[in-house]
């Protein structure tokens, strides 16, 4: 019997990083950036881990040095990425 020693499930740390992503993608795709642009931007030299990070493929995810770079890219507070978390 595996036990859950979290206070989350893997299905509510799944929505997070999907609702980050999205978050992101809206953004660039606002600012009509390619994702190598954004990529590129933040200092990831690969466009697929970029493309995997916003699609959420492959277990691949932004991380909070990414996040970062992108609330400077877009003139952005950081808490855009977090104020909708429940």
């Amino acid at each position: 019997m595996k036990e859950n020693f979290s206070n989350t499930t893997d299905q509510e740390v799944m929505k997070f990083y999907a609702d980050v992503s999205n978050k992101i993608k809206q953004l660039r795709t606002e600012a009509n950036m390619t994702q190598l642009d954004l990529s590129l931007e933040i200092g990831i030299k690969s466009v697929a881990f970029y493309s995997n990070c916003e699609n959420n493929r492959y277990g691949k995810h932004f991380n909070l040095e990414h996040i970062y770079k992108i609330t400077k890219v877009f003139n952005m507070p950081l808490s855009f990425f977090f104020n909708t978390i429940s």
